[in-house]
Parts: C-alpha cells; sequence; structure tokens
C-alpha cells in the first residue's frame, strides 16, 4: 500500500478501501467518511504533494476472523505547495474481507509533534 501510496497511485489506492471507509491524518485534520469522499482526497492529494517516501517499523498484525488491525510507526516526508514535511505517526489500519480480498475499512495516522 505504501509503495502505492510513495508512487502516488490514488486509483490503485482507491481499489484497496471498503465502500464505508474512513480516514484521518494529518492533512485533513478531520474524518474522511466514504470511499468516494478519501478517493476525492487522495486525488487531491496526487495533485498536491511529491516526494513522498514512506518507512514503517514495529509493525504488528492481528486477524480476528474477517477482521485484520495492523498498527506501526510510520515515518515519512514529502513536499506540499513547495514545503519539504515530515512525520512520525503511529498509525493503525483495520481490514475487512469483502468478497474474499482484504480491504482497508480504516486508516488512522496522527503524528506526534516534535518535542522542542
Amino acid at each position: 500500500m505504501f509503495e502505492l501510496l510513495d508512487a502516488l497511485d490514488t486509483e490503485s489506492l482507491g481499489a484497496m478501501l471498503t465502500d464505508d471507509a474512513q480516514s484521518v491524518d494529518e492533512n485533513t485534520r478531520a474524518w474522511t467518511r466514504g470511499r468516494s469522499a478519501i478517493e476525492g482526497y487522495l486525488s487531491e492529494l496526487e495533485e498536491a504533494a511529491s516526494d513522498v517516501h514512506s518507512r514503517i517499523s514495529d509493525f504488528n498484525e492481528i486477524v480476528w476472523g474477517d477482521v485484520g488491525l495492523v498498527t506501526f510507526i510510520l515515518d515519512q516526508t514529502y513536499t506540499m505547495g513547495g514545503e519539504e514535511r515530515s512525520i512520525t505517526a503511529p498509525t493503525s489500519f483495520v481490514f475487512r474481507r469483502d468478497n474474499g480480498d482484504w480491504k482497508i475499512a480504516l486508516i488512522h495516522t496522527v503524528p506526534i509533534p516534535e518535542e522542542g
């Protein structure tokens, strides 16, 4: 998924979402609800962002039948509006089986402010 994000392949990212997916991140600072709304946000991101580089650490996965939880730390750099940004964000994804395929139902990634 992060290979797709780093490549800003928003169409492929949208295909990974459930219809009722929800998302929050450092740019929206609010909930985005529903696949079409998240795809709209991703399209805007594709136009506004560049040079995206993501690194994942402290990865953990738990599966309960048709639901899975993935938690990790996301370290990411990108350029937005000509400004280079860098974040460290504890992140959670909830996956749900949808017609036999794992789809993303929740993206929760909110950075920790740097101390200083």
